[in-house]
């Protein structure tokens, strides 16, 4: 029983004439080897581990109430700076109803 050609056989005869190696051919393959490892280390993103712990339920409510509270401490903080501005403007505006020469006092004298 004859079996068909194989089509990779004229492919493969080719292969027969190849040159010779370069020296010292397998130490630079060795070398290319040793540093492509160096190169391609695994980086690992820093979301990665941060992403990691947010899975967890109970860290990702402990955030989401710490910014809510962060939020409120802050708005808090500004209406308290508001509210000193206008406290404070209102007590020189009643300063200036009940004495209106108190700026012209506080002037320097003109010359």
């Amino acid at each position: 029983m004859n079996t068909p050609p194989d089509p990779l056989d004229p492919l493969l005869d080719r292969w027969k004439d190849l040159p010779e190696p370069p020296p010292r051919l397998a130490a630079e393959v060795w070398r290319r080897i040793a540093h492509s490892g160096e190169e391609s280390a695994p980086v690992i993103p820093w979301w990665n581990p941060l992403a990691a712990w947010f899975a967890r339920p109970p860290f990702a409510v402990l955030f989401i109430a710490s910014c809510a509270l962060l939020g409120l401490f802050l708005a808090e903080v500004r209406l308290n700076r508001l509210e000193n501005e206008r406290s404070a403007q209102l007590a020189r505006s009643y300063l200036q109803l009940i004495d209106p020469l108190l700026t012209e006092r506080n002037e320097p004298p003109r010359t």
